[in-house]
């Protein structure tokens, strides 16, 4: 008998050496997985939530319950990202950047099960932990338990209170509270001042972390919207669905119902509509993609004998725009041009231009809240010469007596009020403002709350939508038109 037998033998009853056992396989649910997904794209590729999420929820088959579990882990982090950020920094005692972006986006998700949604704290912290591990490493799935794990310890009310405390002044409590960066919450009281309205502030951050409803519009004379269905109060071609799936509804109208918000409606409305259309009038959607304004021109540029042209740089948003417009009578040509040589290809073509410029997007954020923590201050500079750029393209492209809509999804000063009157300033008497907001009161189906929409000592007016006002996309409209000399 050797020695190590020997000893396995005398070991007394009872003492015998301990089988380690293997640690509990967790599954991750499909939902969480998607959501997951999702995230990581966002922070990792800078992709868009709501172009890649309904794509993820199809490609793993999720039943209407996990795909409504999906959305809600998704969109639910994104927009309380910031907030989380500051929370997980306190649980874990280290800033957020010394944690890699994989494990970070688990201990988000993470923290919003916890501390946004009534999960169970076993299941938040399982399943957050088998995600980490197979993101990251060991000692990585060991980091995410234990911060999750403090997290469960103390209620979410107790996380905020902790959080507020740190807070370096006002904004930054706002900015805490409504999970918005300060220089955005600075931003929309500079437009809310200009509308003498700075008391609805907190009204706009809380309703900026809403989720939107779905709406929907039937394009004019190619579709009705269903019996069942509620009207826009506001958009006389928008509706909301009373029950049944929204998808399924699309998918039986050909294309000539989809998805759109009631402020992109009536922006686009305010083009078509502030004044009856005359037969032959040659239209311009300048900056055409994603395609939901223009199949909406293109419908009321049909119904009225007009032609629309659209134009998109960017070949798969231009591709896009051409799916989008399928279904018109007479379907439009789009190119691909740059926008701002279009006044220097088309010179005094058009009657009505739309420039939907490129913007950041911050009167979106409900549904595209990755926006708000993806820009920065210093892209407004950027984006206001290239919108001044688009916005000088399309007069010089627009006939004398033609107009232009300016449309950008931001109440920011400088895309909107400051843009339209940098312009006005550089056309002087070639140049005049309409009166927007009268033109929208006119297109609207109920009176429209828009607050003071006078822009300096010029005649006409502007107008801002806003989503704890309207319930739309904070859509900013100003017609401008070319004078005829």
């Amino acid at each position: 008998m050797s020695d190590n037998t020997h000893r396995r033998a005398s070991r007394p009853a009872g003492r015998q050496r301990p089988r380690s056992r293997p640690a509990p396989v967790v599954t991750v649910q499909p939902a969480r997985r998607v959501a997951y997904s999702v995230l990581a794209a966002v922070s990792s590729d800078d992709a868009y939530a709501n172009l890649l999420l309904p794509t993820a929820i199809k490609r793993a088959a999720l039943n209407t319950a996990d795909a409504g579990l999906a959305t809600e882990l998704c969109y639910g982090t994104l927009r309380l990202r910031g907030y989380y950020d500051r929370v997980i920094e306190l649980a874990a005692g280290r800033s957020v950047d010394d944690i890699d972006l994989p494990v970070l986006d688990v201990l988000r998700l993470g923290a919003h099960q916890l501390l946004g949604m009534r999960v169970p704290s076993h299941a938040a912290v399982n399943e957050s932990v088998s995600l980490a591990r197979e993101v990251g490493s060991r000692s990585a799935s060991g980091f995410v338990n234990g911060v999750l794990r403090t997290l469960s310890r103390s209620e979410a009310s107790e996380w905020k209170e902790k959080v507020l405390a740190r807070a370096k002044n006002a904004d930054d409590r706002l900015a805490i509270e409504y999970a918005h960066p300060a220089w955005i919450i600075r931003a929309f009281r500079q437009s809310l001042t200009a509308e003498g309205r700075v008391d609805e502030l907190e009204q706009l951050l809380a309703a900026d972390n809403d989720a939107p409803r779905v709406n929907l519009i039937a394009l004019p004379g190619l579709i009705d919207a269903p019996a069942d269905a509620h009207p826009n109060e506001y958009s006389p071609v928008g509706f909301t669905l009373g029950h049944g799936d929204p998808d399924t509804t699309i998918g039986h109208a050909g294309g000539r119902l989809r998805v759109q918000d009631e402020g992109s409606q009536l922006a686009a409305l305010a083009l078509s509509r502030f004044e009856p259309i005359r037969a032959g009038e040659q239209w311009l959607d300048l900056c055409a993609g994603p395609g939901g304004k223009t199949a909406l021109l293109g419908a009321e540029a049909h119904t009225g004998h007009a032609h629309l042209d659209a134009n998109e740089i960017t070949p798969a948003r231009a591709e896009l725009v051409r799916r989008a417009i399928r279904p018109l009578a007479e379907v439009p040509e789009v190119s691909e041009l740059d926008g701002r040589q279009i006044g220097e290809h088309r010179p005094n073509t058009y009657d009505r231009i739309l420039v939907d410029a490129p913007c950041t997007g911050l009167g979106a954020l409900r549904r595209r809240p990755e926006a708000r923590w993806r820009k920065t201050a210093k892209d407004v500079a950027d984006l206001t010469v290239l919108q001044a750029s688009l916005l000088t393209s399309a007069f010089d492209a627009l006939k004398p007596g033609g107009t232009v809509a300016y449309v950008t999804c931001s109440p920011h000063i400088a895309e909107t009020r400051g843009g339209v009157l940098a312009a006005l300033g550089r056309w002087g008497a070639d140049a005049e403002l309409l009166d927007t907001a009268a033109a929208l009161q006119r297109i609207a189906v109920h009176e429209l709350d828009l607050g003071d929409t006078a822009l300096g000592e010029h005649a006409g007016t502007v107008a801002q939508l806003w989503p704890h006002r309207h319930g739309t996309d904070a859509m900013f409209v100003a017609l401008i038109r070319k004078t005829a000399r």
